[in-house]
Formats: C-alpha cells, structure tokens, sequence
C-alpha cells in the first residue's frame, strides 16, 4: 500500500482548484490516488472551508410561478371506519344529560374489577385516589364507551386539528 503525503505543490494545487469552486471529487480526480475524503479533510485541517461563492449559488433562484390549482374539498363522515359509533351517532342524537355533565350517578360507578364489555370504561377522577370510579354505563356495541364518551374519545380529525380558544399564555 502506497501512502502519499500532502507535498507542498499537491497543497498549492489543491487550494487552486478549491478555490475555483470545484468539488472535492473533481479535485481528488485532478490531482490522481486521493480521495475525496481526504481532499475533504485536507481543506478542513488546511481551513480552506470559506470558498467563494459563485454568483449564481450566491443568490437564490427563482421559483416557476404555478397556476393555481383548486382543492375539492369533501365533508368526511364523522365516524369513518367505525360503524357502531355512527349507528349509536344516528339513533341517538340528544346524549344523557347526567352524562353529558359528567356527574356519573354512584348506582352506576364501576371498579376496575366490576367492568365488562357492556359497560362505559371512561375513568373518571385520579386513579391514585380513592375516589377513582369508571363511568360504568350502557357501552355501544363493539366500543369500550357509552355514547357521550365515546363522542369524547373518537372525535374526526378535523375537529382534533382546529385551533384551540384558550389564550395561551407565555
């Protein structure tokens, strides 16, 4: 294996063509057995990294003006791949309103271990408290929560992705 050093005429050649904005793999081509790493690393250790810009990378190019183009925009059902909850949706339009409160009756409030598939999973409160319940309501078919939860938990993209009204403060 041949190693080669940088000789002082290899150097001078090599911040010539630096200079002149050629690429390290254009420089390691003309100067022959380099490669562009270490043409690379040569510029570096030599601090050569501030070439000058040519003119045209200087400044930024102009971008083609596009024609606009119209967005036909279609209103998604609401609950898209999930046809339990848009039956539930359909037959029942006015939600409990002790539910829709979220003031759960206590002849309806569920342990963890009083749960099963036709009851309402929404937890309500801390679970470090001793307070801690689940909704326990009638669940939709094939969903872990009654309706008004299930409102809650499965809401359309479009309605998670709006702007909040709440004043943020800084």
């Amino acid at each position: 294996m041949t190693v080669l050093t940088w000789s002082d005429d290899r150097v001078e050649q090599l911040k010539k063509l630096w200079e002149a904005g050629h690429s390290a793999s254009q420089i390691a081509a003309e100067l022959g057995n380099v490669t562009r790493n270490a043409v690379i690393g040569k510029v570096h250790r030599l601090g050569l990294s501030g070439r000058a810009k040519s003119p045209a990378a200087a400044a930024p190019r102009q971008r083609k003006p596009r024609p606009a183009q119209h967005m036909m925009r279609v209103a998604r059902p609401v609950t898209r791949g999930n046809t339990a909850l848009a039956h539930a949706f359909e037959t029942e339009l006015e939600p409990d309103p002790i539910t829709y409160d979220n003031v759960v009756p206590m002849s309806q409030r569920l342990s963890l271990q009083e749960l099963n598939e036709a009851t309402c999973h929404w937890p309500v409160g801390d679970p470090s408290s001793p307070d801690f319940f689940f909704c326990g309501g009638k669940a939709l078919a094939g969903l872990p929560y009654c309706v008004q939860h299930s409102r809650i938990a499965y809401q359309p993209a479009a309605d998670r992705r709006r702007p909040s009204s709440k004043p943020t403060t800084r």
